[in-house]
């Protein structure tokens, strides 16, 4: 007895504590109680029958004496396996029978037994019901954790969390308590729901609408969500969603008129002849909300039919709006992201954008994730799209909760969507929402399920739809009667009928962009010739002078490494002493001078503080502290501010986010920036769903720069090309600008053009690499406070008519042809450099040619392979390119070789073809 005596005085609260603190530091522990944990497990292991129960070969000779403490002991550890494995066992699908999982949760496997049921523990106090006999606190745990919401959290490492979510369920017991008020409204968006589906069903016969029908819960939910998480302050809702029950959600959540959704379904062509449009169930829309007398703003963005590509444009919207307007409270925004269960098991996006979370640069104050839960992907089972247990497992990277919830019970989905919220808005962090529903019809109305789940669509069939199970719930309870539901379905009905009739008469659709008041003040639809004017990009020299002084001083009351105040100094020393400014000057002078007339500038990419080739350093670190400064955020009161994050080893989601900000953030200049140009095709989805075609399929203008370096100089296949054909094979309409810029001046100028332009279009620079050191790639200061962009830079050296031979060119490769033609000494050859690629300055192009009317030899020289590079594009947009000579490497698969010995023998052939006319 006395060796146990200590644990009369320990209340089972304080018991399970340490018990917990034993599992993870056991050294912690006072030895005796150490001691009696041991023995504890010991037991639970080797003193148990095959059945679950107590050998006596595993009693002790005191155990008598404390037997109430072990039981206790015993009842905690049961509590804590409901709390572990007890969403294995809910009633979560609606559908199929769940599988069976081993260990059970029965009372023998925790060493307790059909006698302990009628006893009293103390242990019900752990979950909020006091004192509490077995019986009674099974009954407890089996409606907190095993009815009709599932919830996993105990992997959770704050314990303040861990803390807050269980007071939170032991106050609630995990299930809705709605008045009647409540009821009502959750019936009438089921209504709506369920009624908009079925309308859309027999109108449009056959048409793909990827209906809601087995998620209809979602309605309800979404509504009250917004309800409350206005009430709680939040005043602007960015969300992402996949095309399954979009437009159920635009019209009964964002106010998407019927009206509008019925004339996309009959097909009517566009107002605008410039604009091709999308498909209905990929558009997004913006509304206002009134709650409470408070207006809120509601966004969807639209998206591509690559799943989850929308989730990391989400996150970058409401980062913007957190930046621009909610900076002292970013939990006013918050971002829903609506998933597939195969589409949030299978697309590494997910997990990208969920290890973004966190971070300083990405992170947006919480997301709500909710997974409509067909329990299939297009005809494939869930047990062939996932080796995990659950579809939310990603959710477990940054241990955020998981609710599993019964779609059938539109409470509890309710339930669980306040549940997210309130822990959203206490904690800032993301919460996961698994919605266990069904698919009605197939992938899309037109399919047929039964070839592939005969059996699970013979079950469907049978199955009520959720807003008749509530409303027989509602009915049994007396909170309506029998004729309510038949009333609001029929009001909705005429609603939609109205819409119809309405649609019927409208002769064409219109694309309508999300967010426009942000975007007031901006032309749209501009002209190529709009787009190829001259931007006056000029700023004073006293500006200018001011910027360069306060960018090229570090703080004197901090230590920093030797080599930085070299960099430093010798950065004061090119603009006040010798006039040569080099390319970090230039980029760094540009972005100054955005941020002194008020704009902000956002940049993130792999090591972009530093910059991948050690150029930029726009953070500089404290020596002995790390502590960062940036000079940039030091230019004056007023100005904007300069945003800089190294980002996370991604491609897609990083570009994915930076361009949802800049949508939401068009006065920004913002810029992601590859490690090396070759890793851009990690982001290929973004490039071609979003970049290179969101103007023309959702009206949406965007001025996101990606800067990609690109060059030959030896390193191999994969850093040698940003893959610029693949760019500009995507040019067209009007929709970007591509630059392949060789000097600071006309790299400032562009990036300030970017700004300055009333209009937007996305950028695409190919930067330098070894000319971020080159002794011939400088500007004077003048020439960046004076001068303009220059989409061609013609030979200034060139003596017209000795030009026997007119070169054009791109990039660095310009340096190249430039050293060897003075090793030659050839006077007779004209190298013209091509900055801008599209919208190429054809009409420039053609004076050129014209000017050397002596040239009987114009080329296309070019460092890449011929079946890379802009040649192809040349001949699809300049007539006379048809007959240039072209000088490149051979056309091969891989863009430079491994072997730098080789690589360096192609790159000088190409040189030298250039200057002998004789090879082709």
């Amino acid at each position: 007895m006395d060796k146990y005596s200590f644990l009369n005085t320990i209340h089972p609260t304080q018991l399970e504590e340490l018990y917990e603190q034993y599992l993870k530091y056991p050294d912690s522990i006072e030895p005796s109680l150490r001691a009696f944990f041991q023995g504890f497990d010991f037991g639970s292991e080797s003193a148990l029958n095959s059945d679950g129960t107590i050998s006596d070969s595993g009693k002790k000779p005191d155990e008598d004496s404390c037997d109430d403490i072990i039981k206790e002991f015993q009842v905690i550890r049961l509590i804590d396996g409901y709390r572990t494995r007890g969403h294995l066992f809910t009633k979560t699908n609606p559908v199929r029978e769940r599988r069976q999982y081993e260990p059970t949760l029965d009372i023998e496997n925790f060493g307790l037994s059909e006698a302990d049921l009628k006893l009293k523990f103390q242990a019900g106090e752990i979950i909020g019901i006091g004192v509490a006999t077995l019986d009674e606190i099974i009954r407890h745990l089996e409606k907190t954790y095993c009815d009709a919401i599932g919830i996993e959290y105990m992997y959770i490492r704050n314990p303040q969390e861990i803390d807050w979510i269980q007071q939170y369920l032991n106050k609630t017991n995990n299930q809705p308590n709605f008045n009647s008020d409540k009821k009502k409204r959750i019936l009438q968006k089921l209504t709506e729901a369920v009624g908009f589906e079925h309308f859309l069903h027999t109108k449009f016969v056959g048409q793909k609408r990827f209906s809601l029908e087995g998620g209809e819960s979602l309605i309800p939910a979404l509504d009250i969500l917004i309800e409350s998480a206005a009430k709680k302050g939040v005043k602007e809702f960015v969300m992402g969603m996949a095309h399954r029950g979009r437009l159920n959600t635009l019209t009964n959540i964002f106010g998407k008129s019927p009206k509008d959704i019925f004339t996309e379904f009959d097909g009517k062509d566009y107002v605008e002849d410039i604009f091709d449009g999308d498909v209905k169930y990929h558009l997004g829309w913006t509304s206002k909300r009134n709650v409470n007398g408070q207006e809120i703003n509601l966004n969807i963005a639209p998206n591509p039919s690559h799943l989850e590509a929308v989730g990391a444009v989400v996150q970058g919207i409401a980062r913007a709006k957190q930046d621009d307007y909610h900076k002292d409270n970013p939990e006013n925004v918050l971002p829903i992201v609506d998933h597939g269960d195969a589409a949030i098991a299978g697309q590494g996006i997910v997990y990208e954008i969920v290890q973004m979370a966190q971070l300083d640069g990405y992170k947006t104050g919480g997301t709500i994730h909710i997974v409509i839960n067909n329990q299939v992907g297009f005809t494939t089972n869930y047990l062939d799209g996932r080796s995990s247990l659950y579809c939310t497992d990603v959710a477990k990277v940054t241990f955020s909760p998981i609710l599993h919830v019964n779609s059938d019970d539109a409470e509890a989905v309710v339930h669980a969507m306040l549940f997210a919220l309130e822990f959203r808005m206490a904690f800032g962090r993301d919460v996961f929402i698994d919605l266990l529903g069904y698919r009605k019809y197939g992938h899309n109305e037109g399919d047929e399920p039964r070839f592939t789940q005969p059996k699970l669509y013979k079950i469907i069939a049978n199955h009520k739809n959720a807003k008749d199970i509530y409303a027989g719930k509602l009915i049994a309870q007396g909170v309506i009667d029998e004729s309510v539901p038949k009333e609001m379905e029929a009001q909705y009905k005429a609603l939609l009928e109205e819409d119809f009739e309405s649609s019927r008469k409208e002769e064409n659709a219109t694309v309508t962009p999300i967010m426009q008041g942000k975007w007031e003040g901006f032309e749209y639809s501009v002209s190529e010739a709009k787009m190829l004017e001259t931007i006056d990009t000029t700023i004073s020299l006293d500006q200018l002078t001011q910027i360069a002084e306060k960018i090229t001083q570090l703080p004197k009351d901090k230590k920093f490494i030797r080599k930085i105040e070299r960099l430093i100094n010798s950065r004061h020393e090119m603009y006040f002493e010798k006039n040569k400014l080099d390319w970090a000057m230039g980029e760094l002078l540009a972005y100054g001078s955005i941020l002194e007339s008020g704009n902000d500038v956002r940049m993130s990419g792999q090591d972009v503080e530093r910059g991948t080739f050690s150029h930029r350093h726009a953070i500089i670190k404290v020596e002995d502290s790390e502590e960062e400064v940036c000079t940039l955020n030091q230019i004056k009161e007023n100005q904007g501010t300069f945003y800089i994050y190294n980002s996370l080893l991604s491609e897609y989601a990083v570009v994915g986010f930076e361009y949802g900000y800049a949508m939401a953030s068009p006065k920004s200049l913002v810029l992601w920036e590859a490690q090396f140009g070759d890793f851009v095709n990690g982001a290929q989805i973004m490039i071609d769903q979003y970049i290179s075609a969101a103007e023309d399929k959702w009206k949406l203008q965007n001025g996101l720069v990606m800067l990609l370096p690109h060059g030959y100089e030896g390193q191999g296949a994969e850093h040698s090309s940003a893959r610029m054909e693949r760019f500009l094979q995507l040019c067209a309409t009007n929709n970007m600008y591509v630059a392949d810029v060789t000097t600071p001046a006309n790299f400032f100028h562009l990036l300030r053009r970017q700004v300055l332009m009333p209009f937007r279009k996305p950028l695409i620079v190919f930067t330098p690499k070894s000319l971020l050191r080159h002794p011939k790639v400088v500007s004077t200061k003048e020439e960046l406070a004076n001068g303009s962009f220059q989409m061609i830079i013609d030979d200034a050296d060139a003596k017209v008519d000795k030009i026997k031979s007119l070169v054009f060119v791109t990039g660095k490769f310009y340096y190249d042809l430039l050293e060897k033609r003075e090793e030659l000494k050839r006077d007779d050859v004209a190298l013209v450099r091509i900055e801008q690629l599209f919208p190429l300055p054809k009409k420039e192009i053609r004076e050129i040619i014209k000017k050397y009317k002596n040239a009987d030899d114009i080329v296309w020289a070019q460092e890449e392979p011929k079946n890379m590079g802009a040649y192809s594009f040349l001949l699809l947009h300049l007539e006379e390119a048809a007959s240039f000579r072209v000088c490149s490497r051979k056309m091969y698969a891989a863009p430079a070789s491994g072997s730098s010995v080789r690589s360096f023998a192609r790159h000088a052939k190409v040189i030298e073809s250039v200057f002998d006319k004789n090879q082709k």
